[in-house]
């Protein structure tokens, strides 16, 4: 059985399922999913992106969006969401919000569960991929297993 921890920021959506359980072909695949809730702390990184990306619609309802303590709550309800998607798909899958230290955390959940790969299942985020600041580019650098990045999808 794979063991891979995925790290998302929002609900899975049917095509991100069929994305990460069909990566493996037929082997057995066991997800350990951290779920990282948006906050204040990216929403200018947010703006940016939408922008660059074109959806100037997105980037003026920014504010509009749970942040800080607010958005633990749709988190957990995103993770639990998640989880019995990936179920109901025939995967294994246990999950958790990692509020701080997120690499931190990722790095000490792959090395606990012997993670074969993480997979980090996210929007774009232009500029911080530009700067190879975004999570993928950083967990590379501490998880000692492979790294893929992957868009989301949205619904």
């Amino acid at each position: 059985m794979i063991t891979t921890v995925l790290m998302i920021e929002k609900p899975l959506v049917s095509a991100d399922v069929e994305l990460v359980t069909e990566l493996h072909g037929e082997e057995p695949v066991s997800f350990v999913v951290l779920m990282q809730p948006r906050g204040d702390q990216d929403r200018l990184l947010r703006a940016l992106d939408d922008v660059a990306l074109g959806e100037l619609d997105e980037a003026v309802r920014e504010g509009a969006e749970p942040a800080g303590n607010e958005a633990h709550g749709p988190a957990e309800r995103g993770l639990e969401l998640s989880l019995k998607r990936l179920r109901e798909a025939g995967a294994e899958a246990v999950g958790q919000i990692t509020e701080d230290h997120p690499l931190d955390v990722l790095t000490s959940v792959a090395e606990r569960t012997g993670a074969d790969e993480v997979i980090v299942l996210t929007a774009p985020h232009l500029v911080e991929e530009f700067f190879h600041r975004d999570w993928a580019s950083r967990a590379r650098h501490k998880v000692g297993v492979p790294v893929l990045k992957l868009f989301a999808h949205t619904e």
